[in-house]
């Protein structure tokens, strides 16, 4: 496999699993997403978690069927989408709320550096270059 079929499947295999979590937002793990609202949100949880459903859906959708020409601008939104949610990972940290199988504080903890690598798939699987 060349580099170029490489990016296009971590790019579909990424805009996948948004799309997957996207679904479970709105439906079975609702529940779960709003533990990792944080309070400072100025939005009924539920409403931040169906509404942050309806992006990853639309951003997953969007990393799956774009063409060559938008690829990188998307693999950029995707990438400020994952930084823009992070403050939700380190509020169930901070808050020790229990979620996803994440109920221990070193779980917790231990989540918060997948972020960053969820912000370089975004980007260079997006990277036309």
């Amino acid at each position: 496999m060349n580099e170029k079929d490489g990016k296009k499947v971590a790019r579909i295999i990424l805009g996948g699993a948004l799309i997957a979590a996207g679904i479970s937002h709105l439906t079975v793990a609702r529940r779960e997403f709003r533990a990792q609202v944080p309070d400072e949100v100025p939005l009924k949880k539920d409403d931040t978690v169906v509404y942050s459903g309806i992006a990853e859906i639309a951003l997953g959708s969007s990393l799956v069927l774009t063409n060559e020409k938008h690829q990188k601008t998307i693999g950029k939104v995707a990438a400020a989408f994952f930084t823009a949610v992070f403050p939700g990972n380190i509020s169930q940290f901070v808050h020790k709320r229990n979620a996803f199988g994440l109920d221990t504080d070193r779980k917790r903890f231990v989540r918060l550096f997948f972020q960053p690598v969820l912000v370089y798939w975004a980007l260079k699987s997006t990277n036309n270059a």
